[in-house]
């Protein structure tokens, strides 16, 4: 008896570094570090207290919606509309407010907006069958369409009576002099993380993806959850759409495009798994975070920005070919 629980401390002692020499999270939180040592070191100005609050406050609107991105893609799903979505809830907030509502009201209506458009999303895969491409391909065109409508195709930039509040909210350092947005990107990460890890909803998302037929067979409510997941990834962009209106304190019908893939980018390098059953929130965060560096860091080396899309690609083929490696190793 002793014996056997002897072994066992031991194997839960070599397996604990293993799993985190194996995780591919933690290489890229390595990664992250070390560009910023390198870059430190490379210029002048990377590591400047006004930098640093740059990188901080622009990760918050790709991390926040690739926290509902993951949870999409841990079900094995797919969302391209959230670029359009956080375009079509800025606009019309921006639009509310600049008719004199007050900016609680302007708020509901882009939060009921995005909700609208997630249950949408959620009831065509999860209902009527069709694939989560399809639709949110489809709605990515959509959503920008009714923006482009909402705001007859104009600039946005006067909000009404709750102006100053909302500038305040999005572009505002409340707390110690940390950027607001980095304050709801980390209360909103911390939540989600919960979410995952210790309640029932968690565990039927990680259900689905790791074998959906099995969790039906379970009792676990998949088409629910399904359309449950696809209005919080709506909502996450909803949300980033709202906090990044604040920021740049103007809304136009070309915010967010492309942003899509930068959200999906980050999600798998965190090491979220497009075949589903894997991601974790901190994931979606470092993720984010390392695309950030990466861009940040072209302009202070003198890159051309159009390289841009060369290394957030490289790293995301990376980072599915570390997936696939640690996979085969443990098939073996």
């Amino acid at each position: 008896m002793a014996t056997t629980l002897e072994r066992t401390i031991e194997h839960r002692q070599q397996t604990w570094p293993a799993a985190l020499l194996a995780s591919q999270t933690f290489w890229v939180l390595v990664a992250v570090i070390l560009a910023c040592i390198f870059l430190s070191f490379a210029t002048d100005s990377f590591a400047t207290a006004k930098n640093l609050y740059n990188i901080t406050r622009n990760v918050t609107f790709v991390a926040i919606i690739a926290l509902g991105m993951t949870l999409v893609i841990i079900t094995g799903g797919i969302d391209l509309s959230v670029g359009s979505v956080l375009c079509l809830c800025s606009m019309i907030l921006a639009v509310v407010m600049h008719a004199g509502y007050s900016i609680e009201v302007g708020i509901a209506a882009s939060i009921g907006t995005a909700l609208l458009i997630g249950a949408f999303n959620g009831v065509m895969i999860a209902y009527l069958g069709f694939p989560p491409f399809v639709i949110t391909l489809g709605m990515l065109s959509i959503a920008r369409s009714l923006a482009m409508v909402a705001s007859n195709n104009t600039v946005v930039f006067q909000f009404g009576p709750d102006h100053d509040k909302l500038l305040a909210l999005g572009g505002g350092a409340w707390f110690f002099g940390i950027a607001n947005p980095v304050l709801y990107m980390i209360a909103l990460a911390l939540l989600t993380g919960f979410v995952l890890r210790w309640t029932k909803f968690g565990r039927y998302v990680f259900a689905i993806g790791g074998n959906e037929h099995a969790a039906t067979l379970t009792g676990v409510p998949v088409r629910r959850i399904k359309v449950a997941v696809y209005m919080i990834s709506a909502l996450a962009a909803g949300v980033a759409g709202i906090i990044q209106t604040g920021w740049l304190g103007a809304v136009t019908t070309n915010i967010g495009a492309g942003m899509e893939l930068q959200v999906i980018a980050a999600a798998v390098i965190g090491g979220a798994n497009l075949a589903g059953g894997v991601g974790t929130a901190s994931g979606a965060l470092i993720g984010a975070a390392l695309i950030e560096v990466i861009r940040n860091s072209l302009g202070l080396l003198g890159i051309n920005a159009f390289w841009q899309g060369t290394f957030i690609g490289g790293a995301t083929v990376l980072a599915v070919l570390f997936d696939r490696v640690r996979n085969f190793r443990q098939s073996e």
